[in-house]
């Protein structure tokens, strides 16, 4: 049975128990509609880019019976700045890397996000997805090296009709609990978990 989400989005649950799934990609790559459709089941077509750190904290049952909280980290528009700040990485457990299929640059860039989640994330797991394959279902019949070169998952998905989303984000979640309950030690996650705990001056 296919995982399901529920529970108020609103309800506070302790930091240390949500599994944090950032996204990365280019601006209008279709981040944001694709969490909007996860959450929401609803998708209305625009162009504008929003311009702040979008959070959006939520539950998912998982097909064993577990309700894992999950906070999704968007980048609204940060990513126009070709850099996102160090604590939007910061106790990350997955990541969806995403591009637009129809936008070649998108594809491109993927190389330059990649090396800054590996920069301060050096061992999450990460997912490639090829977005907003409703304008040309064709593509699907390509292959995208980006991801197999690297041993990561690829999916493609669309935001416009849902395909594969819900399966995109259950995958992620799935990886990035088993990351937190497993973590790999990195310098970067441990001082900066040490700042955060006030324990280095």
């Amino acid at each position: 049975m296919a995982g399901t989400r529920e529970g108020d989005p609103t309800s506070t649950t302790p930091d240390e128990d949500v599994v944090k799934i950032i996204i990365l990609g280019d601006s209008a790559a279709g981040k944001s509609k694709l969490v909007e459709r996860y959450l929401m089941d609803d998708y209305a077509p625009q162009q504008l880019s929003t311009y702040a750190l979008t959070l959006f904290r939520h539950k998912e049952r998982l097909d064993d019976g577990n309700v894992v909280p999950i906070d999704l980290w968007d980048t609204a528009g940060q990513d126009r700045f070709n850099s996102l700040h160090p604590s939007y990485y910061f106790r990350a457990h997955a990541c969806i890397l995403c591009f637009d299929i129809t936008r070649k640059i998108t594809y491109k860039n993927l190389e330059k996000w990649y090396e800054e989640l590996r920069t301060y994330c050096p061992s999450i797991p990460c997912m490639v997805v090829g977005n907003k394959i409703d304008v040309d279902y064709e593509v699907t019949k390509k292959s995208f090296a980006f991801a197999s070169k690297r041993g990561l998952p690829f999916m493609f998905v669309s935001a416009a009709d849902g395909t594969n989303v819900a399966r995109c984000f259950r995958e992620v979640v799935k990886m990035g609990l088993t990351y937190k309950n497993n973590p790999e030690d990195d310098y970067y996650t441990e001082v900066m978990n040490l700042l955060a705990e006030g324990e280095v001056l």
